[in-house]
């Protein structure tokens, strides 16, 4: 890679910043975007994403570390502030990139958005942190302060999870959450076996392993997978491993009727439609024309024909289908995300404690109005992609008191791949980032036994 190429990729990864900042966009898109909008060649994607992912996962480590060397300075512009961090990443985290060179680039970025002072003081503070050293986190005092700061989660967040879950399992929470997510795809068996798929994905150039958790998952160690001809072809479908359970948790059966209240775009849609082998409906909903688009082009890429995606507010479902109409319903609930760390490590910054309050309800209104269209002796499974126990066994507690019709179902455990079995407990079941590397996730599955308000009254 040339000098100039390098410092393109860097001045990119600055804007990139300051845009996720600002605007509050989550930088998988806006990194997608970029990548798409400019071509970039996969030699320069792999910096730019190290660079984008590696300063945001860090940010407030690095901010600790510049804290000491700022204090003369006066109120820093963005961009400014922006650039230390994004060198101070390189040179504490990056092994391949001499500090030399990650400064020099630096000042020259500095010198061509600002004036002689601000590359003066870019340099200053690299060269006296190169010459000084790093102040030491082992010297903060309260230990939930300590690992907040260590692993960058706000220190709201630490709290809730150690009183939530110990500190034990939120300190590998955090640490996990630092490190790069594998890319994970689900195999059109409806098409191709995963023995077939994985060699043909080799002869491609990709690096395929299978994954030991989903009989059907296999494991990107090396490419896009999305670049490949055997996903144009719809052989596949990137999904996380955690998402993939929710179609187990649902126990579908031929000629079934399913309702995806939650659809876009559309991966558990078309794992259940692959599991109905061509038969029966899937009616997927989702509130934004575009995001249904989405459902549409996967299903078509597919080759599934029994999926039905609608622009439809789940909560309104009740207008549009009878009561006890479904089989099968599935609500993957809108929630804050907290599973999704790695992958969208600005989560940590945008969201509130306030925010898992707002969606908990939201999360409720939308269980009070599927419910009803279960028929009796059907599932309804209820999942997320966050950690967070208000959101999850919190509101499956509170629904099952509002709803005696229903119950939680104790066959979970049984239909879940055999490596998932040990993480179900009480008849749900809690993924953390660190059980086997993939995304937070919570299912649980109900099956319903009375429906109506007299029913109620006599029980």
């Amino acid at each position: 890679m040339t000098a100039k190429a390098k410092k393109n990729v860097r001045e990119t990864a600055l804007d990139l910043l300051m845009a996720i900042e600002k605007n509050q966009s989550y930088s998988n898109l806006l990194l997608n975007n970029e990548i798409n909008k400019h071509q970039l060649p996969q030699k320069d994607v792999g910096l730019l994403t190290e660079l984008i992912y590696g300063t945001l996962q860090r940010k407030m480590t690095l901010d600790f570390f510049l804290a000491p060397f700022l204090k003369q300075a006066k109120r820093l512009e963005n961009w400014v502030l922006q650039l230390l961090r994004l060198t101070l990443y390189q040179m504490v985290f990056l092994d391949k990139i001499p500090d030399r060179a990650a400064i020099h680039e630096a000042v020259e970025i500095a010198k061509k958005r600002g004036h002689k002072g601000i590359a003066g003081l870019v340099n200053g503070v690299l060269r006296t942190i190169q010459r000084e050293g790093l102040p030491a986190l082992e010297k903060i005092p309260d230990s939930l302060e300590r690992l907040a700061i260590e692993t960058s989660h706000p220190l709201w967040l630490v709290r809730r999870w150690v009183g939530q879950f110990g500190y034990e399992i939120t300190k590998q929470m955090c640490e996990t959450n630092l490190t790069a997510p594998l890319q994970t795809a689900r195999v059109n068996l409806l098409r191709i076996s995963r023995d077939e798929c994985v060699r043909l994905l080799e002869e491609e150039g990709f690096q395929i392993e299978k994954s030991p958790i989903i009989p059907e998952a296999i494991r990107s160690i090396k490419g896009n997978l999305a670049a490949s001809q055997a996903f144009k072809s719809g052989l596949f479908t990137i999904q996380d491993e955690s998402s993939m359970l929710t179609a187990y948790a649902l126990d579908i059966k031929e000629n079934e009727q399913v309702l995806d209240a939650c659809a876009a775009p559309g991966g558990k849609s078309t794992h259940i439609a692959e599991k109905l082998k061509q038969t029966g409906q899937v009616f997927s909903l989702d509130l934004h024309e575009h995001k249904v688009k989405l459902i549409h082009d996967n299903a078509d890429r597919l080759g599934l024909t029994n999926i039905h995606p609608r622009v439809l507010d789940s909560r309104m479902a009740g207008r549009h289908f009878d009561e006890e109409s479904f089989d099968r319903v599935l609500l993957d609930a809108p929630c804050s995300g907290l599973g999704v760390m790695r992958r969208k490590p600005d989560i940590k910054y945008t969201k509130r404690e306030q925010d898992v309050e707002r969606l908990s309800r939201i999360q409720q209104d939308l269980l009070d109005s599927v419910a009803p269209l279960v028929k009796i002796g059907g599932i309804l499974v209820y999942s997320t992609c966050t950690v967070d126990q208000q959101e999850n066994n919190g509101t499956i507690e509170t629904f099952l008191r509002n709803h005696p019709e229903f119950r939680l179902d104790p066959s979970l455990k049984q239909r879940m791949p055999e490596a998932i079995q040990p993480l179900v407990k009480d008849s749900g079941l809690q993924i953390f980032p660190q059980n086997f590397g993939s995304d937070g996730f919570y299912i649980a599955a109900l099956t319903k036994e009375k429906t109506t308000v007299q029913d109620r009254k006599e029980v």
